[in-house]
This record gives structure tokens, sequence and C-alpha cells, in this order.
């Protein structure tokens, strides 16, 4: 399973990776050691998380994401948000 995340920087930034250990990449991320990006901008806060069964699905969502205005991540958060409590 490969899982592509956005997560919160304290600054208030978004920041979307994917990876196939959710948990030990927010543990990288926290540490210092998740991304380039992150390193300063610790904590991170896990905001977003879909699953996909190949590498190839996820690197494009992945894009695809980083694509969207912070608007549309925020919108993203919500929707997600709303399935999940209709679960």
């Amino acid at each position: 399973m490969f899982y592509v995340y956005v997560v919160r920087c304290c600054d208030g930034t978004f920041y979307t990776g994917y990876t196939n250990d959710v948990n030990h990449r927010l543990t990288m991320h926290n540490a210092g050691r998740g991304a380039k990006y992150t390193k300063g901008r610790t904590p991170v806060e896990l905001c977003h998380v879909e699953v996909y069964d190949t590498k190839g699905e996820a690197l494009r969502r992945e894009y695809e994401i980083k694509q969207y205005s912070r608007k549309r991540k925020l919108l993203l958060f919500q929707e997600n948000a709303l399935d999940s409590n209709n679960a």
C-alpha cells in the first residue's frame, strides 16, 4: 500500500508527500529529517491521507494535490472530514 498525505507545518503552510508508512514519515518530518521543506517548519500535523495500491497511482495523486491552491486543499480536508463522519 502507498499513501499520499498532507501535513500542516507550524507556520500554517502545507506539505504533500507519499510514503508506504505514514507514521514513520510523520516521525521523520517532526525529527527534522523528513523533507527539506518541513525541516524548519516543525512540528507538523497530519491533515489528510489517501491510500493507493501502486506507487504510480500515489505519485500521480501527490502531484495533483501539489497543484491545488491553498483554498482547494482546505476544501479537500473538509470533504474528507465529512466522509469520515458519515462512515
